[in-house]
């Protein structure tokens, strides 16, 4: 569907489709004015972003961008199928429409009002590029268009982690042996513990886990927090999807293993630790253990 009023910009996409943006740029993050291009109210710039996660902020937005998302490793012929582009807005983000751009047309993905909430919105590559739309304003100072993006494989490792994707699958299926094997090597995160509370405010759509560690594998992006000098391990916060809800009377010990989207850690695999310990052990017996882990105050 051609949104009304958005037919101007079609032509403007294919007779500006080779212009460059020429602001400051590297292969993951974006930075630009549209103060640069002000008397040409009507310029479509392109963007060209290729790693998995990034970042755009466009001060003063006029005319409009067309922001080309690829990982470095993509084929420059097509996307993926299974590639989906994950955009999060912050909350101060104004200035602009969010569409997706296919063979001349627009669809809505997020308003300037709905950019204000700072959810996270999904789409597929194949769906197009991401065409981003400065609002007509008068006064365009306190204008500024800021999202973070990351880009992820609906059915690869970790998707499920993403709960704003619509990808059909089941994201509260509990892992499996060689998942929990392997998910204490790859993740973001790995560390034995127990879980201290679970909160889910009115309006959200996840819930935040309250844990305590006894012990920290590994973590990157400071998910955790020691506890100093007179506390008793590292401290964190754990998001969920609703539906994969976590009772805090769960009493005992839990291998925690996840992913740190968008800043925030999002849990993955969670057995009994009494679980994983007997997978591990029967694993390195047999030399099927991914990877090696220091076990031996277990």
């Amino acid at each position: 569907m051609l949104w009304p009023g958005l037919a101007h910009w079609v032509a403007a996409v294919f007779l500006c489709r080779v212009a460059s943006a020429q602001y400051t740029s590297d292969q993951c993050s974006w930075r630009g004015s549209g103060l640069t291009h002000e008397s040409h109210s009507r310029d479509v710039e392109q963007v060209y972003l290729r790693c998995s996660q990034g970042s755009l902020e466009w001060l003063y937005p006029t005319g409009a961008l067309i922001v080309n998302l690829r990982p470095n490793t993509e084929p420059t012929s097509g996307a993926s199928p299974g590639l989906h582009a994950c955009i999060k807005p912050q909350t101060d983000s104004r200035g602009s429409h969010l569409y997706l751009e296919r063979a001349g047309q627009l669809r809505l993905l997020m308003s300037e009002t709905e950019q204000a909430h700072g959810r996270v919105q999904c789409f597929s590559l194949t769906e197009g590029a991401l065409f981003i739309e400065a609002v007509g304003q008068q006064d365009i100072s306190k204008r500024i268009t800021v999202f973070q993006y990351e880009l992820v494989a609906s059915h690869g490792p970790g998707a499920h982690l993403y709960p704003h994707l619509n990808t059909g699958t089941a994201s509260c299926t509990p892992c499996t042996d060689d998942q929990i094997l392997m998910a204490v090597c790859t993740s973001d995160f790995a560390g034995r513990g127990s879980i201290r509370g679970v909160d889910t405010p009115s309006s959200s759509d996840h819930s935040s886990v309250a844990v305590m560690l006894s012990r920290l594998f590994h973590q990157k992006s400071g998910v955790f927090s020691w506890g100093g000098a007179r506390g008793k391990g590292w401290s964190g916060r754990l998001n969920t999807p609703l539906r994969c809800w976590l009772q805090p009377r769960e009493k005992g010990e839990f291998l925690f293993t996840g992913a740190v989207r968008f800043g925030e850690a999002w849990l993955g695999c969670s057995p009994h630790y009494r679980h994983f310990l007997k997978l591990y052990r029967t694993a390195l017996e047999t030399g099927s253990n991914p990877c090696h882990m220091n076990m031996d105050t277990d």
